[in-house]
């Protein structure tokens, strides 16, 4: 059997604010099926949806987004994101395969946008 990801789910606090923040970031409209749970159909994308869950963030994420706009406007990405509400954690990193800015989502949620 061949399985495919049907949607990514992120737990948060705040499903209806925070599906906003990344329907914003990433396009699609946002939809609040309830109080407990919203959902975004990325374009290109699978979908990406938010559950309440009654626990805070309380460590780093242990699975994150790597997100790929134009390599040569981290800076123009990372503003706009920050905009929307996300936090920049540190400058940007450069490595031998390429260079990566680490933001948190307005709940604290790890991802990064990356380049060449």
């Amino acid at each position: 059997m061949r399985l495919r990801v049907q949607e990514i789910v992120f737990d948060c606090a705040d499903p209806a604010g925070l599906v906003r923040f990344w329907a914003a970031l990433l396009g699609g409209e946002p939809v609040d099926r309830s109080a407990d749970w919203s959902y975004v159909d990325v374009p290109g994308f699978v979908r990406i949806a938010f559950q309440r869950v009654p626990e805070g963030k309380a460590a780093k994420n242990r699975l994150h987004l790597d997100l790929e706009g134009d390599p040569d406007d981290l800076a123009a990405a990372t503003a706009r994101a920050e905009e929307l509400g996300a936090v920049r954690t540190g400058g940007v990193v450069e490595d031998p395969q390429g260079r990566f800015q680490v933001l948190r989502d307005p709940e604290g949620n790890e991802f990064c946008f990356v380049g060449d």
